[in-house]
């Protein structure tokens, strides 16, 4: 078997085990740890121990591997291969209750941000949905549920207009911007949808059920592995330059559709 499957299965072995955890301490019950960059931008205790999970495992599998996830610290590896881990993406979902939350893991070569590394493998479990969509480079990318396996595309027609997901920042000084945005962007949309979680965001348009995505202010473990389910799905995912608050632009979709959000997320 190829690196680039072995990487895929031993994440999706982790995000399933990874996602079990974060779905029984919900639960249990949340409390929220401490915010990040803002109130509203919180961590649970759940985030650190999915995360310190992970972790764990990788290091036992991959012991000379590197390691970027959101609620730890960076660790350089040897062998060139980095795993970029988001532990609960839609951590205020899965505080409120709201089951739109997933386990997002990636293997990338080559970098830490999206524009410098190769992504090799990438998985994102959605505990409770019960689905695991999952791709590996050059291998395409599938959806997994208790009724079995199916590949995923992107939609490549949208003739009512596309069906469109985004997202907004924390910082309440953004929302105008964002605002403004999806205002220049809904002339191409049948609908707009805000899930608050782009892992999930990013599997639904790698499936064809959202036609496109866009969002400022991503981090790298937000895309890592839903950027690979989309280009293995046919699609195409694009990094767009920072706006005055720093925040790069994320939009992914079918390449037709992402050049056309594109000229217009960027229109004065």
């Amino acid at each position: 078997m190829s690196l680039e499957l072995d990487l895929r299965d031993l994440a999706r072995d982790i995000a399933l085990e990874a996602g079990e955890l974060a779905r029984t301490r919900r639960a249990e019950g949340v409390r929220v740890a401490a915010s990040k960059s803002t109130l509203a931008d919180i961590v649970t205790d759940a985030d650190r121990e999915v995360e310190a999970l992970i972790r764990s495992r990788i290091a036992q599998e991959r012991p000379g591997d590197g390691f970027l996830g959101e609620e730890s610290d960076a660790t350089a590896g040897e062998t060139g291969v980095t795993w970029v881990v988001d532990p609960i993406d839609g951590t205020v979902n899965y505080a409120q209750g709201i089951p739109a939350y997933a386990v997002s893991i990636a293997a990338v070569r080559g970098g830490t941000t999206f524009d410098a590394w190769q992504a090799i493998a990438g998985v994102v479990r959605a505990p409770a949905f019960g689905e695991t969509f999952l791709a590996a480079a050059g291998e395409g990318s599938a959806v997994e549920t208790m009724d079995g396996s199916a590949p995923l595309r992107v939609s490549e027609e949208w003739p009512a207009g596309a069906l469109i997901g985004t997202g907004f920042g924390y910082d309440p000084r953004t929302h105008a911007g964002d605002n403004a945005t999806v205002q220049r962007v809904m002339p191409l949309a049948r609908d707009v949808r805000r899930i608050g979680a782009a892992a999930l965001d990013l599997a639904y348009v790698a499936a064809g059920r959202l036609d496109g995505f866009f969002e400022r202010g991503l981090k790298p473990w937000d895309i890592a592995a839903g950027a690979l389910l989309v280009a293995e799905a046919g699609g195409s995912v694009a990094e767009l330059p920072a706006d005055d608050f720093g925040r790069r632009m994320t939009v992914a979709g079918h390449q037709h559709l992402v050049d056309r959000i594109a000229e217009r997320v960027t229109a004065e």
